[in-house]
């Protein structure tokens, strides 16, 4: 099976130790976040798990505890925008951030990360034209530390409109023309740019509108093949293999206002303020009334089928 850890925060950033802290102990209890009494109890063993995949802002503090996901599958998704902290409070600097890029795709290899651009705003200050430069800049400092670039454009969820009542829609006029100069400019470089629930207006120019995490992406990372079962997108334009999510909304600390999973910044910090790093939960641990299910679980590789090239 494939655990994930980033739909709902950034656990690599903020929650390094707790992972760790779980990896060691070989299990980690998750609450459902629309029925918190039942809980999914996930074992984090490789002999159960083929792989886990993270989206992550600042990969730097998991960098200690590598060693604990030396036997798992992994796919690492970072996230780096050219916006400031008018718009990503707690995010560390780029330039830092683009070199820790590089030091983990030397780590884990080239076919196990991929740069997030996203999500893309315009505005005054962040117009076409800023977009342009930024992208630019990024995609050849990160030339051969990856072969993925994923774009998404801003999606005003009840969440960000209220967080961020300024941001507005970008219109179909310059999602093509943006999106035609950084399929251009990822090309270039040696990278696929994937529209992430886009739809196919993009496909025409050159991007690979088929999904940013596939079951193939995580079959290319791990050099097999995986017999998995067939599940739905997170959302009806999502291809992605997205399931078993370890983390919680409302407790990532970067506080970026285009978020949907946080509610708003006071939330935030109070959900913080629960974190064990000991608990089994991310934030708390057992309740009265809990009902806890063990998740079946098994290995999904083929064994029927050689190893994949992993080009790493």
């Amino acid at each position: 099976m494939i655990i994930n850890t980033g739909q709902r925060t950034d656990i690599p950033a903020f929650y390094a130790k707790w992972l760790a802290n779980r990896l060691k102990a070989g299990f980690v209890c998750v609450r459902n976040p629309y029925n918190p009494k039942q809980v999914s109890r996930y074992r984090l063993n490789p002999d159960v798990v083929d792989a886990i995949g993270f989206c992550t802002k600042n990969p730097e503090p998991m960098f200690p505890y590598m060693h604990l996901l030396r036997d798992y599958g992994q796919y690492w998704f970072v996230t780096i925008t050219p916006y400031g902290r008018d718009i990503e409070p707690n995010v560390p600097d780029k330039h830092h951030l683009l070199d820790v890029f590089k030091r983990l795709s030397d780590r884990v290899g080239v076919n196990r990360i991929g740069w997030r651009y996203d999500p893309i705003l315009i505005s005054e200050k962040y117009s076409a034209a800023y977009h342009l430069r930024a992208f630019k800049q990024m995609a050849k400092t990160l030339e051969g530390y990856t072969k993925t670039a994923v774009i998404s454009f801003i999606d005003l969820y009840a969440k960000v409109r209220r967080n961020f009542p300024e941001a507005r829609k970008v219109t179909v006029e310059d999602r093509l023309a943006l999106g035609k100069a950084l399929i251009e400019i990822a090309g270039a470089r040696g990278m696929t740019v994937k529209p992430c629930a886009e739809g196919e207006e993009l496909a025409p120019y050159g991007a690979d509108c088929s999904g940013c995490m596939k079951l193939s992406d995580y079959e290319k990372a791990i050099g097999r093949r995986l017999k998995a079962p067939k599940r739905k997108g997170a959302r009806a334009a999502c291809a992605c293999y997205l399931a078993c999510d370890i983390g919680a909304y409302d407790t990532c600390r970067h506080l970026c206002r285009y978020c949907y999973a946080n509610t708003d910044p006071a939330r935030v910090l109070a959900q913080s303020r629960r974190h064990d790093p000991d608990s089994p939960f991310l934030i708390g641990s057992y309740e009265n009334g809990d009902i806890i299910h063990d998740v079946p679980q098994a290995l999904w590789i083929d064994r029927q089928v050689s190893f994949l090239p992993t080009e790493n």
